[in-house]
């Protein structure tokens, strides 16, 4: 049996498909399994054992539906699920089966408040997308593998070290500066921050106002594989509503989690089945406008950004502490 799985991206929604590539793989006799994504993901799903192909989608789409007609499927597992990989069921003619995005009940929560989200994560909605196969969840967690080339050695602190997640895709998802500083103030532990070239002023900035502290800045100067070594290596993860936050619940390192605009709700919070007790979530309930949307906004709104200005800083600093005496 031939198997093509489609997400596109992101970073933490592709990490999030991986349960079901090793059910899949391991469940079904025999099975070869493709996955079809975005080239900037490519790197999160080349060096994982229990895919055989990983396909790119290139900017002509029916180049890409011409190439993989060539595999011959059998099946289609899409969890994406929108108007582009339609086309791509279509075009491929096979048997699919398609994750239920839920966007009706997700615009009633965004915009009126209404929560009819099932309370499931959304890992166990994409298993209700692989029954008809007969595939069941086997509760393990999720996967991440980093390339054998990749190496960390040298960047290490020798000591015990925490990773903070400085930055977020959107600027509602991120805590002001001032908290992150308030929230790091004191901490004995020494701490690398992690983040893209666009977090380099705000770890300089964390980094700077904490000068008589140990914390490295490695924002722009790691890949997203060494990034993950990194907080393979910590002894705790502080992070926004990121995809840094799933490759640690891949990892099994503690988590301190802080949300904005975004509420785990969604269904997006670590996925840690087998140890719910390893993470910590930090939101500021109540807010008649949270949440104002399901990804994220370049600035609040509603101009007050309450969600992250009234965070309990000592709240998430307590987490922190007791996760690291744990």
């Amino acid at each position: 049996m031939k198997i093509l799985i489609i997400r596109f991206s992101s970073i933490g929604d592709i990490v999030l498909t991986t349960p079901i590539v090793r059910c899949i793989k391991q469940q079904i006799k025999g099975c070869e399994l493709h996955f079809l994504t975005k080239k900037s993901f490519e790197h999160l799903l080349s060096s994982n054992p229990h895919i055989a192909k990983v396909h790119l989608l290139e900017n002509r789409e029916s180049l890409t539906i011409k190439k993989l007609k060539q595999e011959k499927f059998d099946y289609i597992i899409d969890l994406h699920h929108n108007l582009r990989t339609l086309k791509f069921k279509n075009g491929l003619g096979v048997t699919s089966y398609s994750f239920p995005k839920l966007n009706f009940k997700k615009w009633l929560l965004t915009h009126f408040k209404i929560d009819k989200m099932p309370k499931l994560h959304v890992v166990d909605r994409y298993f209700e997308t692989v029954k008809p196969l007969g595939v069941k969840n086997d509760f393990i967690g999720l996967d991440f593998f980093t390339d054998e080339n990749v190496s960390i050695l040298g960047k290490v602190p020798k000591c015990s070290f925490i990773t903070v997640a400085v930055g977020a895709k959107f600027k509602t998802k991120q805590l002001p500066i001032e908290k992150l500083i308030a929230i790091c103030k004191g901490m004995k532990t020494p701490i690398l921050l992690l983040g893209g070239k666009e977090d380099i002023v705000r770890g300089e900035a964390l980094k700077n106002a904490l000068h008589d502290q140990q914390i490295e800045n490695w924002c722009g100067k790691l890949s997203i594989q060494e990034s993950a070594e990194m907080v393979k290596h910590s002894k705790l993860l502080l992070t926004h509503d990121t995809g840094l936050m799933h490759i640690a619940s891949a990892f099994q390192t503690k988590i301190v989690s802080v949300w904005g605009n975004t509420v785990p709700s969604l269904g997006m919070y670590p996925y840690r089945p087998e140890n719910e007790n390893s993470f910590s979530i930090h939101e500021v309930n109540n807010l008649s406008c949270r949440p104002c949307s399901k990804i994220g906004y370049d600035k609040c709104p509603k101009k007050h950004f309450k969600c992250m200005e009234n965070q309990d800083v000592q709240a998430i600093q307590n987490a922190i502490t007791r996760f690291l005496k744990a």
